[in-house]
């Protein structure tokens, strides 16, 4: 059996599939990212995970794990170890980036650009086999344009200096119940701040047709293109992109990419179906 795995910074989706390609289970657990889980952390949410597989995991002889964090041959062994510990003796294990994964199931087989917008981004220009080249991801503090993160610190940001028209900063405060003190708590002394920010996407979306949030949006795409796309790529190839900030912002961020010159390729939520057909 072949376990397959597409892990974001938020969660990680799992799939067990048979010979004939055929799904025989699957489950979600929370992200796995070596940068901000250590390995009892890991396998704190791996353990339960593997115990509920078909004969406990007994029957696994292949896992394809696509992760965010797992560009660096260093993090990619840290999850790898973590999952040899759990599985079969022999099983083969091979931890790759989630960007490697994604470019797979977006460009097909074919030359183009894969973008991850999710909690995280990230890019690169593909073959149609193996990444040509990929402007460095740096997390949330150091630059992470585009990304849930980032996104919703904006909006974090413009909420809290009045930047947003009084109805959007009022409607934000009582959906959320948030004040001063919480959100710089959440973000400065609790873990997993890209992931509190990126929770705040979804009041860009309820309000996405008020004139002050398609201006925001269109200059956090604006800037993720041309800091990572532009600036780095062949841009007479398609740019796909995957991630829920891709898919849920597709028409906005389809309007960006036509203004700045660029082909709009596939847009997908999760690169995690067309992986289990390639």
């Amino acid at each position: 059996m072949k376990l397959t795995a597409d892990s974001g910074s938020t969660k990680t989706e799992w799939v067990l599939t048979g010979k004939d390609k055929a799904v025989h289970w699957h489950a979600e657990t929370e992200g796995l990212n070596p940068f901000h889980l250590n390995k009892k952390q890991m396998l704190d949410i791996l353990q339960p995970m593997v115990e509920s597989m078909p004969n406990g995991g007994k029957t696994v002889c292949d896992v394809e794990f696509y992760g965010a964090g797992c560009a660096l041959p260093n993090r990619q062994e840290i999850v790898r170890r973590v999952l040899e510990s759990l599985l079969p003796a022999g099983c083969r294990i091979q931890v790759e980036s989630d960007l490697k994964g994604a470019a797979k199931a977006v460009c097909q087989g074919e030359a183009g650009i894969c973008c991850i917008l999710g909690t995280g981004s990230n890019s690169c220009q593909f073959d149609g086999q193996e990444i040509v080249t990929s402007t460095p991801s740096l997390g949330y503090i150091l630059g992470d344009e585009g990304s849930g993160a980032t996104l919703g610190c904006t909006l974090l940001n413009h909420v809290l200096k009045n930047l947003l028209p009084k109805h959007l900063c009022k409607a934000f405060v009582e959906e959320y119940d948030i004040s001063l003190s919480k959100v710089l708590d959440s973000i400065y002394s609790q873990p997993q701040a890209a992931r509190y920010m990126a929770g705040f996407v979804p009041f860009l979306s309820k309000y996405r047709e008020e004139p002050s949030i398609q201006e925001l949006l269109a200059e956090e795409f604006e800037k993720f293109f041309q800091k990572n796309v532009i600036r780095a790529y062949d841009t007479t190839l398609p740019v796909h992109m995957v991630g829920s900030v891709a898919y849920v912002f597709k028409e906005e961020l389809a309007k960006v990419t036509t203004s700045l010159g660029l082909i709009t390729g596939r847009i997908l939520r999760r690169p995690l179906e067309t992986l289990l057909t390639t």
